[in-house]
């Protein structure tokens, strides 16, 4: 597994420089955003995002409880938590896939042996919303997977509602899923991650 601290993207951020009073003392400053690879400890916090994001839009989360801790005990290096004095703000979790397209055993499998991350859930906790939190980790995420020697693309499924976000963030739909939960139908989208060697050589890889 990388050094994650060793990657520039995921080193936390300050949130403001320190200021002194006039006094000459100085004052408080907040502690710095952290983002990091998530673990199993962090899934209550995890799903307690994920179903206030997603039961309202669409009845159900894309990963319960026991999922999440499935796939942070597998790949917690596939995902990624961004953390503001210590609290989980927004995240990401994904697990390798080694199919060119998705399908239903892809809600439940890792693949080790993969070359496809498939990104199963991203939420942002509904005080940080429209804030631009998702697009600013999608971004971190995926120069974070450009560092794993292994990853050659990004899988995703969504609905139609949220094809531009993802678009905006590089993603391109290859057409309908053929992945249903319920009523739902969803479009995939995907990002490649491989042939960035400039990157590599340039951003700690």
């Amino acid at each position: 597994m990388l050094a994650l601290n060793t990657l520039p993207f995921l080193k936390p951020v300050q949130l403001r420089s320190p200021q002194s009073s006039p006094g000459g003392q100085r004052r408080h400053t907040l502690p710095a955003s952290e983002f990091r690879c998530l673990s199993p400890e962090d899934a209550v916090s995890v799903f307690e995002i994920e179903r206030e994001a997603f039961i309202s839009v669409s009845g159900d989360c894309p990963l319960h409880l026991d999922e999440i801790r499935h796939f942070l005990n597998l790949c917690p290096e596939l995902s990624l938590g961004w953390f503001e004095e210590g609290r989980l703000v927004a995240f990401i979790i994904g697990s390798l896939w080694d199919q060119d397209r998705l399908s239903q055993a892809a809600l439940t499998l890792h693949q080790p042996r993969g070359t496809a991350v498939h990104i199963h859930v991203l939420a942002v906790h509904r005080t940080f919303r429209q804030q631009g939190k998702g697009s600013i980790l999608m971004w971190r995420y995926l120069q974070y997977l450009r560092c794993l020697p292994f990853a050659r693309r990004a899988l995703l499924m969504c609905e139609d509602f949220l094809v531009p976000f993802y678009q905006k963030c590089g993603f391109k739909a290859v057409g309908p899923c053929e992945v249903t939960v319920g009523e739902l139908a969803f479009i995939e989208m995907q990002h490649p991650v491989r042939g960035h060697a400039f990157m590599r050589r340039n951003s700690g890889c």
